[in-house]
Order: C-alpha cells, then sequence, then structure tokens
C-alpha cells in the first residue's frame, strides 16, 4: 500500500511540475496578478501626478524603484535625458534574446494623462516584471526603455540615435484606446522644421524701395507649398503657421518666420518632399532677397509594421480573453504622427491598442484623461501586461519564429 501510494504521489508531483513548466499562460497570468495592486497603484500615482515632457520626475522614481525592486539594473538619465532610463533583467546569463517594453510617461499641458501614458507606464512594467519571474534557466534579457517627453520633444528619438533600442531584439507597447481592440498602428512619418527669414527694416510708406521683407518670404513659401500639393503622392500632409509675422504694419518686416509639418506614409519618400519645401523656401528667398535659416526641430519615422508580429500578438491576445483584435490594414488612414515609429525603425516593434473607455472617447481630451483612471483602465493595464509578457516569452521560447519576424522587418524597413 505504501508503495502504491509513492507512485500516486511520484506522478502528481511530475504532473504538477510538468503543467507549471508547460503552461505559460497560466503562469504569466498568475504573475501579474500577484502584482496587480502595485501595479495599479503606479497607474493611479502617475495619473494623479502629472508631468510634463521631460519633467517626469515622479514617474521615473517610481517606475524605477519598482524595477528595482524587482532585481532590474536601472540606468537613468540616458542619451542626454534626465528622465530616460534603460532597466535591465539578466537571466541566466543573458546570453540569448533580448524583449523590451517601452514605457511613456508624460502627461499633455492642462490635460494631465489624457493620452493615457500612465496606463502604458504600469503595464509594461508589469509586462517586464512577469516575463522576468518565468524565464526558468533561458538564457535571456528583459529591458524597459523608458521614454520621456512623447507628447512634446520626443525623448525616442535621441534614443534612437545613441542605439540604445538596437540593445533588444523586439520591442513591444501598448496604447489605451476607445471603442475596439487593435493591433498594428498606421502612422506618418513627419518632419517638424521652422524656416526663418532675415530681411531689412524700413519704412512702409517713405522708403519701401529700401526694405527688404521677411514677411513677403514667408508668404512666398506658402504659396509655393500650396502649389505643391498637386504633384505629391496622396498620403503627404504638409501644414504650416506663421510664427512671426513682422514687429508692426508700417514697417517692411526685417524678421518673420513660419513653422511647418511635413509627414508621409513612408520616410524615404518623404524625404524627398521635404527636399523638395526646403527648396522653395530657398527660392522664397532669393526672390525677395532676404536671407533663409533652416531649423529641424524633429524628426519621426513611420511605424514599421511587421505582420508576422502583429499575428503572434493578435494570437495572444486572444488566449487573455481578447476575442475581437483588429488587425492594422495597408488600406487604413494614417492617424498622425509618434516616436514609436522612430524606435520601430531602429528594432521590430508592436503596438496594441486596448480601449479603457466602452464608448468612443476622444483621445487628449478631459472624457479621456478620466476613463485612464478606471476600473476599465485597471482592468487594460493587467490585461496589456499579460499580452506582452506572454509575446515575449514565446519569442525567447521560440528562435526560429523570432528569426522570422526579425527578418520581416527587414524587409519591411527597406521597403523592399
Amino acid at each position: 500500500m505504501r508503495s502504491k501510494n509513492l507512485s500516486f504521489f511520484v506522478i502528481l508531483v511530475f504532473f504538477l511540475v510538468f503543467k507549471v513548466v508547460a503552461d505559460p499562460v497560466e503562469n504569466i497570468s498568475g504573475s501579474v496578478d500577484q502584482i496587480a495592486p502595485q501595479l495599479i497603484e503606479i497607474a493611479d500615482y502617475i495619473h494623479d501626478n502629472p508631468e510634463l515632457g521631460n519633467q517626469e520626475f515622479k514617474a521615473v522614481e517610481t517606475l524605477t524603484a519598482y524595477l528595482a525592486s524587482n532585481g532590474f539594473s536601472v540606468e537613468k538619465g540616458v542619451a542626454g535625458l534626465e528622465t530616460a532610463f534603460v532597466a535591465t533583467y539578466v537571466n541566466a546569463g543573458g546570453n540569448g534574446p533580448a524583449i523590451s517594453f517601452l514605457a511613456e510617461y508624460d502627461a499633455l499641458a492642462g490635460l494631465g494623462h489624457a493620452c493615457g501614458h500612465n496606463v502604458i507606464a504600469a503595464s509594461c512594467v508589469g509586462a517586464a516584471v512577469a516575463l522576468s519571474k518565468n524565464l526558468g534557466s533561458v538564457p535571456a534579457k528583459v529591458i524597459v526603455f523608458g521614454c520621456p517627453a512623447e507628447e512634446t520633444t520626443s525623448g525616442k528619438i535621441p534614443m534612437a540615435k545613441e542605439g540604445l533600442f538596437k540593445q533588444a531584439d523586439v520591442g513591444l507597447q501598448m496604447h489605451p484606446g476607445s471603442g475596439e481592440a487593435s493591433i498594428g498602428s498606421k502612422t506618418l512619418a513627419l518632419n517638424l522644421v521652422d524656416f526663418i527669414y532675415d530681411g531689412k527694416a524700413s519704412h512702409a510708406a517713405a522708403s519701401p524701395e529700401m526694405g527688404r521683407s521677411a514677411l513677403d518670404g514667408v508668404m512666398l513659401m506658402f504659396m509655393g507649398t500650396e502649389f505643391l500639393r498637386e504633384h505629391v503622392k496622396s498620403d503627404i500632409r504638409i501644414h504650416g503657421i506663421v510664427t512671426n509675422g513682422g514687429a508692426a504694419a508700417n514697417i517692411v518686416p526685417e524678421k518673420a518666420s513660419a513653422r511647418f509639418y511635413v509627414r508621409g506614409a513612408e520616410r524615404p519618400y518623404l524625404n524627398s518632399v521635404v527636399e523638395r519645401v526646403y527648396n522653395i523656401a530657398r527660392g522664397a528667398a532669393m526672390m525677395t532677397e532676404t536671407k533663409l535659416t533652416i531649423q529641424e526641430i524633429k524628426q519621426y519615422d513611420n511605424v514599421v509594421n511587421v505582420q508576422s508580429f502583429i499575428d503572434l500578438g493578435a494570437e495572444v491576445s486572444r488566449l487573455y480573453g481578447v476575442e475581437k483584435i483588429r488587425k492594422v490594414q495597408s488600406s487604413d488612414a494614417a492617424g498622425g504622427s509618434t516616436d514609436f515609429g522612430t524606435a520601430s525603425s531602429q528594432i521590430p516593434c508592436m503596438m496594441f491598442s486596448l480601449p479603457v473607455a466602452s464608448k468612443d472617447v476622444a483621445g487628449h481630451s478631459r472624457e479621456y484623461a478620466e476613463a485612464t483612471k478606471s476600473p476599465l483602465a485597471h482592468e487594460v493595464v493587467l490585461a496589456s501586461a499579460k499580452i506582452m509578457a506572454l509575446t515575449g516569452y514565446k519569442l525567447i521560447e521560440d528562435p526560429a519564429l523570432l528569426a522570422k519576424i526579425k527578418a520581416d522587418w527587414q524587409v519591411a524597413v527597406s521597403g523592399d
């Protein structure tokens, strides 16, 4: 009898051990559920303490302290940005796949977290910690990139220039939304540029011939860009404002300036359009005998979507109860621009969106800010952490799948 009981016990132990090893869906879900109170607390704390871009000191301290307490080594102030960080967990020597999560945490002026970056930050650190607890003896790295100022100066741009994202094999991020769940992101590459004209002041009535109007340069530039619209692809967007139109109506303006956004669906073609806009600006300076200064403020790339990565994310989402998730289509209209696109031009990246409001609510609105601290938003933090962690786990577990995604990304980013 004792022998039979011992055999039963051995079988039971084997079954339980096998189940723990073989069921990452439940294991990761359990890990996220275990840390759920801390993740919700983080999301709500960042929501209640909104900080503008490059001033997110409270958010960074909260996020990095939590990651450090879970075994991550933290480097702050990377890429010359006080509120950027890289947190790394090294498992079994780390000589294996490196999975990263791109956290954002800046707020909007006057609106707080009306873009839901508090949800992004909490879910990213939750995914990283949950993944780190389920690696067993597999060599791997888990990285959290702390990316400041997405809404303003775009922290991912200097981080990309430093090559930080290339520390990872892939990057993952969620973004809260409203309405339907979606995966993949159709965005426009962007160039933000200031055009500054210097002319010569004179009395506009008594001696106009002695002046050279900087404002005329700006106005001719606007006219030239209007004619350009007819001769570019339909995805191109050119929009600008006059930022300085002169000092007084009776003085020929010696200084004038304009700020332009030039956007397009694909970076290589957009670069050619930007150069044409520059030529228009140069021509306007020649016609008005003024001096032109071009100041490039920032540049985003379009988000590079990798179909195999999107398919994996959709499959994992269904495992955690997201039955319907719309995949991005090539025919979709682009929804603005984001510096996440710049990260996606460095490594394969995948973004998905889960709704924090049961009905359509406009982003960057007070209603949306309220939605990002709600019971539904808390559910989204936990669900997103599970989806991202399991996606990362599957890529570590399946080197062939990771290799395919990287190869597919290489094709997509090259435009072949």
